[in-house]
């Protein structure tokens, strides 16, 4: 099938490649000069563990092309995909401005029955936005379809090509047949392909990103709650994920949620449901706490440091919003080291991979090339990015380069036993803080 795919992001990258990895002829088609350029040299924008290997192995058997030409990515498509972005703006509300920007560009460009696929994950009501746009400039016949993605940061090629379920929102019997026969190569092993209207796909989406926010704020509401009471919170994590009508994922405490979907997802789910005249309580409450808790640990360390952090240095482990990626949208690292900064104290930060991200925007912090280098003569550590290396670092190496062995954990990485064995003192999220003495 030739499929051409407008927006060369995250999402369009990654759905671009692995359908030219399923043997398509697939172009991908974006305004940015540079980056086109870069691809067309090989180089992938992204940090994504095995998009290279597809990347590189498509490129060479020539089934992957990048243009910055919309006219000659989508001349004889049989589909394209709109992967293009949707910030939210101030009130919440995703900006449709990209999507119905090239919506009504391809209406002069169509010259033959294709399906458009809405990619980017967008408000209720867009493909009927999206078909409209088009429509007013289209000579021949097309379809408008929903087709919202459900990939994680991290493992997002193995999401694609094994996905859980691919959702498709049409009413249009041609188009679905086109679905399936796209879906196909990646649905053999028997997950579903679930067809639906328009509205509800669209509706899906948000649902299901808003839904896993909820369980992470629950579940950070509960530690809260457990350091007030005496409880554990990994113990309880335990207690309930082996319910099967709760299960095991989503319910790691922690300092909140970011990244690209879940903050921008239930803004604009809120702001739907206000221009709707509904108040959707729960979605406010999670938004609030997840605000909270990102700063959770901040009174923690300045009351430590009997409220004065001038001068002292404190070391960062991680900086993306999650292991496995180079996004720091939305990161908690990001509000707390601006906080540190703000209060005086110098910062000294390791990340495996965003870090060339956050020297664009906090040019003041120390870059560091290691971990371990990042916490030499450091007054204390924090970690917000659970990155599996810095899950069984060498305690005596980190002990000896902290001036002070003391560790503000807000990924929970280390057993409470083991901390008070090695002398550290060590604040986590819903657990009992170890060797420090009563907080005021």
């Amino acid at each position: 099938m030739k499929i051409a795919v407008v927006g060369t992001g995250y999402v369009g990258l990654v759905t671009g490649t692995c359908f030219a990895e399923t043997g398509n002829q697939v172009i991908c088609v974006d305004i940015d000069q540079n980056k086109v350029a870069r691809l067309q040299k090989g180089e992938i924008p992204i940090y994504e563990p095995g998009l290279d290997v597809l990347f590189d192995r498509n490129i060479e058997e020539g089934r992957l092309k990048f243009t910055t030409d919309l006219a000659e990515g989508v001349k004889d498509a049989e589909v394209i995909f709109l992967a293009l972005p949707t910030p939210p703006g101030e009130d919440g509300s995703a900006d449709l401005k990209y999507i119905l920007g090239v919506a009504n560009d391809l209406g002069t460009l169509l010259d033959h029955y294709v399906v458009i696929i809405d990619k980017s994950t967008v408000p209720v009501g867009t493909a009927e936005k999206v078909r409209a746009a088009i429509a007013k400039n289209a000579i021949v016949e097309f379809d408008v379809v929903s087709n919202p993605e459900f990939l994680r940061e991290g493992v997002a090629v193995e999401d694609f090509m094994k996905p859980d379920r691919v959702v498709v929102g049409t009413t249009s019997e041609l188009a679905k047949k086109v679905m399936e026969s796209l879906y196909a190569p990646l649905v053999r092993q028997g997950n579903p392909v679930i067809f639906m209207d328009e509205r509800s796909a669209e509706m899906t989406k948000y649902a299901a990103n808003s839904f896993l926010a909820l369980k992470i704020t629950f579940m950070n509401e509960i530690a809260n709650l457990c350091e007030k009471v005496g409880a554990n919170v990994d113990d309880i994590r335990r207690g309930i994920g082996t319910d099967s009508r709760i299960g095991k994922r989503f319910l790691f405490a922690g300092i909140g949620y970011g990244g690209s979907c879940f903050p921008k997802d239930v803004q604009a789910l809120a702001k739907t449901s206000s221009d709707y005249g509904y108040d959707f309580r729960t979605l406010k409450s999670v938004m609030a706490v997840n605000d909270d808790q990102k700063k959770k640990l901040l009174p923690i360390v300045s009351e430590y440091f009997e409220g004065d952090l001038a001068g002292k240095t404190i070391a960062v482990w991680g900086l993306a919003f999650k292991p496995y990626t180079d996004d720091i949208r939305e990161a908690p690292a990001l509000e707390n080291i601006k906080a540190l900064l703000a209060a005086g104290a110098k910062v000294t930060a390791y990340d495996p991979e965003a870090m060339d991200n956050v020297k664009k925007i906090l040019p003041e912090v120390a870059f560091c090339h290691t971990a371990y280098a990042a916490l030499d003569d450091a007054d204390a550590l924090m970690i917000f990015t659970e990155w599996p290396q810095f899950r069984t670092p060498d305690f005596e190496k980190m002990g000896n380069l902290l001036k002070e062995k003391v560790i503000f954990d807000g990924r929970n990485l280390y057993e409470l036993s083991q901390m008070a064995d090695l002398g550290f003192t060590y604040y986590s999220v819903g657990r009992e803080p170890q060797n420090v003495k009563e907080l005021a």
